[in-house]
């Protein structure tokens, strides 16, 4: 049996570009790739209009356009549709919107009469406005993937956190919390590679961003509880988690969460809440506030992200960095 070919450039160059919403993250991305990053102009006008141009030839490019629809949502959805029409009509051979945050992931569905999908249409958007591929990160539901018709590469933060708790925690005392029925699938897939139970937290919730905590499922009993979730935003459900858990016993409880939206006030409940650590990752630029936060620990996913770009450009597989 011949050995297999090694995989080769679908096209003859790559570059990486980023809109406002996370630049250090961008930086971070090209600093392991070995590249630059791309020049490009963004400003707005007084009233409020976004102008942008792009400062170099990108004429039969692979372009990556590095851009977390974070907060402001609407402001840098709307950027990244301009970036995108911009490479387009300037001729760059193939446009991949990395997403390391996509906003509106959790509309993905109609669960009262009269709503909008919100993440279809943000999908539909995209493809509207000349994306040829989406690389996103740790998906609100990885159903979103099927709102679209061109390819949509899925990766997790699992891998950038295990290694972390890993090296942190006896596996022995360790209990790996999910934090909603939702969540199950995530949790199991760190309690499988942790090599430890895993409890679910049984939460109702009453209202948008209003949850209630009623049972807990498995025994935390005197065990190290991790809660994994896949963002924080107002902290509602991880402070009362936290509560939940150690109302039921549990020695200590660390928690973790790809992307750190934390809206409104959650940074000061993280501060005042028993949880002793909260381990998030840099997909969303965090505010200084958060910075700051001595309970917050960021992890990086620039390598993560550099490793899927470098393999989509030689078009070679991507599933090594699947967990």
């Amino acid at each position: 049996m011949s050995a297999p070919k090694p995989a080769r450039a679908l096209f003859t160059d790559f570059k990486v570009f980023s809109g406002s919403a996370n630049l250090p993250l961008a930086e971070e991305i090209c600093s392991a790739l070995g590249c630059p990053l791309g020049e490009m102009m963004i400003r707005r006008f007084a009233d409020g209009e976004t102008h942008l141009q792009i400062g170099e030839n990108v004429r039969g490019m692979d372009v990556f356009l590095v851009q977390p629809t974070s907060s402001p949502v609407d402001h840098h959805i709307l950027e990244l549709l301009l970036m995108i029409d911009a490479f387009k009509r300037a001729s760059a051979e193939r446009i991949t919107a990395v997403l390391p945050y996509y906003g509106y992931a959790r509309q993905d569905r109609k669960d009262r009469p009269r709503m909008p999908i919100s993440a279809k249409l943000v999908a539909s958007l995209l493809e509207r406005a000349g994306a040829s591929r989406i690389l996103a990160l740790d998906l609100h539901a990885a159903q979103i993937q099927g709102f679209f018709d061109i390819p949509v590469d899925h990766l997790f933060s699992a891998p950038v956190m295990i290694d972390y708790f890993r090296e942190r925690y006896r596996q022995e005392d360790l209990t790996v919390v999910s934090p909603d029925a939702g969540g199950v699938e995530r949790a199991r897939s760190f309690a499988k590679r942790l090599n430890c139970p895993l409890a679910i937290i049984d939460k109702r919730r009453t209202d948008v961003n209003v949850a209630e905590v009623m049972n807990i499922i498995g025994n935390v009993n005197g065990r190290q509880c991790l809660m994994v979730d896949d963002l924080v935003d107002t902290a509602g459900t991880l402070v009362k988690g936290v509560e939940a858990l150690l109302g039921q016993g549990a020695k200590a409880v660390t928690a973790c969460a790809t992307h750190a939206v934390l809206s409104g006030s959650a940074v000061e409940k993280i501060s005042a809440s028993p949880l002793e650590e909260l381990v998030v990752t840099n997909s969303i630029r965090h505010e200084d506030q958060a910075a700051r936060c001595s309970k917050i620990r960021t992890l990086s996913v620039a390598s993560l992200l550099a490793r899927a770009i470098q393999s989509i450009h030689d078009g070679g597989s991507i599933s090594t960095l699947f967990i």
